[in-house]
């Protein structure tokens, strides 16, 4: 069953905003993002809200602490587990909250086992990126981990269609090796490209959800991701060129749902843009890919959904509503004139 059928003219935020206030983002983006609203992410608050110790506090049996040189598995939960547990459990009331009564999608998001896996060092130091093991033991406690999470959000918003966003910056750089190691002065062997599809098939596969992925860094792996069984491919639309055009377009033709980010995340970048005066021109690039490619025109506004580059934790809140706002209207753009 494709979720995404009804979609049309449809934007949606990344996922994190700027601030402390959980109920006032959550608010404003349940109000701004009518089809397609999100569960906000406030990584300003501290460790714990940002987006490894977040994803940390939803693995199932293994604890994680901080360190000076970041985030670490430890062999019992301690304060940093709990206070991200506590962090996710009050953006889960505000959203709750915020979406009495509401049916249609809803996305949660969740960062993804191998930007976990580059990130988190094990007891001896190295990131669990080096450790065959340790990869695997992430990706099955992460799985476990988002199914009770997916339950929860089930049942605090029972009307609504949930959908997972799976958050994997590191994994062009995984693939690529050239993720660094803990030391910073060598990089991590690059992860063979079936392992790397398998254990996100795996993940994907273990949930009764439609998945999707994001990444905002360039050279995101389309075709693996669509191998891997993803619903939809959430991408800095900037950073495509026209190299992308095949895999752009197979996914496409494929029925793969592309968030593209468009406007700016922050509100210096947006000086530099005319998206928010102009969120017509913002998805210029949109439709001069679908040209590009031949796609039927009547499709434009139901397989692309119209996002922000990426997060939106470094603009100012008043800017992040606007940003969504400007991104709707572009969305509705692309549906009324798709030519």
């Amino acid at each position: 069953m494709d979720v995404f059928g009804e979609l049309a003219g449809a934007a949606t935020g990344v996922g994190s905003m700027p601030g402390g206030d959980v109920r006032e983002m959550a608010r404003g983006v349940t109000a701004e993002l009518e089809q397609l609203p999100h569960l906000p992410e406030l990584p300003g608050r501290g460790p714990g809200a940002d987006m490894i110790g977040r994803g940390a506090g939803l693995l199932t049996e293994l604890f994680v602490q901080t360190e000076p040189s970041g985030w670490r598995f430890t062999d019992h939960p301690g304060r940093d587990t709990k206070r991200a547990r506590s962090w996710l459990g009050e953006d889960l009331d505000a959203l709750e909250e915020y979406t009495q009564g509401y049916e249609g999608l809803l996305k949660i998001q969740a960062v993804g086992p191998w930007t976990l896996a580059g990130s988190i060092e094990l007891k001896h130091g190295e990131k669990a990126l080096s450790d065959p093991g340790a990869c695997r033991d992430i990706a099955e406690s992460l799985t476990e981990g988002l199914r009770r999470h997916l339950e929860d959000v089930r049942r605090r918003v029972p009307g609504a269609t949930v959908v997972l966003q799976l958050d994997e910056p590191l994994l062009p750089a995984v693939l690529a090796g050239s993720v660094k190691t803990a030391s910073g002065f060598q990089r991590l062997r690059a992860i063979d490209r079936q392992l790397a599809e398998q254990a996100l098939r795996d993940v994907i596969r273990g949930l009764n959800t439609p998945v999707l992925v994001h990444s905002c860094a360039p050279e995101v792996p389309i075709p693996l991701l669509r191998r891997a069984g993803v619903a939809g491919i959430s991408l800095d639309f900037g950073l495509l060129t026209e190299r992308h055009d095949d895999d752009l377009g197979e996914a496409i033709e494929g029925g793969t749902l592309i968030l593209a980010g468009v406007v700016p995340s922050t509100d210096v970048a947006a000086v530099q843009s005319e998206a928010l005066s102009d969120p017509a021109g913002s998805v210029h690039g949109v439709r001069t890919l679908w040209r590009r490619l031949g796609l039927a025109p009547e499709l434009l506004g139901r397989r692309v959904v119209v996002t922000p580059t990426c997060g939106l934790a470094g603009a100012s809140p008043a800017y992040a509503r606007r940003a969504l706002a400007a991104a709707v209207r572009a969305a509705r753009s692309l549906a009324d004139n798709p030519e």
